[in-house]
């Protein structure tokens, strides 16, 4: 087995512009997972790991065994290596190469004749994408599209705020037209989270196919979608203001979706 115990290891900068850089994971199609509940869920999700790093202090062999079950390149490095690219707080010794996956529309494939979609139009905090993306899997939806996205799925906090959740969702990215232009093909009503023309959120059927859009706190969705919507619907708010954290509101429009279907 391999090991390096330098930072100014060649390998470990390049592991490191992975860590930081999101031109660095596109350019090369690669990126890195750090955590045992992590690394596990991308290799459910049908990831490949192309080296696993761990430091033998936090993380045994044999823990390492347990959780790849197959044979991957592996390499056992220093405290001071784990500590620069290790990006978490609390540490679990064990970190993962893996390679990136295409997150094309067209590579969407619904397992229903009547989807369920979440659709956040430019995001911008890798946070509010995480919490998405955990509502997501919460309640099993068939897809998370982002459109126009500000960030890449594989940044690290996105990937620590999605607790993995990022490896579990069918996950797609694009332009606001041609999300809009795919929805139309497909006969998939759409429901805008908006102020304007709207009607409380619960008055709607959701047991067809159904993308619910919900935009940035700021600026809300672009004229695009409101111009394209089947509904436009409201959460109603009872304090002072008017809008409420972004994946907050998604929770409550998809479990309101879910509820429908539950007791169809």
């Amino acid at each position: 087995m391999k090991e390096i115990s330098s930072t100014q290891n060649t390998y470990i900068k390049q592991l490191a512009q992975l860590k930081d850089k999101s031109r660095e994971r596109k350019k090369t199609g690669l990126f890195l997972i750090e955590g045992v509940r992590e690394i596990s869920l991308a290799i459910k999700g049908g990831y490949e790991l192309e080296t696993v790093l761990f430091y033998p202090e936090l993380f045994s062999l044999e823990l390492l065994n347990d959780l790849t079950a197959q044979q991957i390149n592996t390499i056992e490095i220093s405290k001071e290596v784990y500590q620069k690219l290790a990006y978490r707080d609390t540490t679990e010794g064990v970190l993962a190469v893996a390679k990136s996956k295409s997150h094309d529309l067209g590579n969407l494939n619904f397992q229903t004749k009547t989807p369920l979609l979440l659709i956040a139009e430019a995001p911008e905090k890798p946070g509010n994408i995480g919490a998405i993306l955990r509502t997501a899997d919460a309640a099993n939806v068939d897809a998370v599209i982002i459109a126009n996205p500000k960030t890449d799925l594989y940044n690290p906090n996105i990937i620590r705020s999605s607790v993995g959740c990022v490896f579990t969702n069918q996950i797609s990215v694009g332009a606001t037209s041609e999300i809009i232009k795919f929805l139309k093909d497909q006969n998939i009503n759409i429901y805008c989270a908006a102020l304007l023309a709207s009607v409380n959120y619960n008055t709607q059927d959701y047991t067809k196919p159904t993308a619910i859009i919900v935009g940035t706190e700021a600026t809300g969705l672009s004229n695009d979608w409101l111009e394209n919507s089947t509904q436009n619907i409201i959460i109603p708010m009872q304090g002072e203001i008017d809008s409420m954290n972004v994946s907050v509101a998604a929770g409550i429009l998809i479990f309101e979706a879910k509820r429908q279907r539950d007791f169809k």
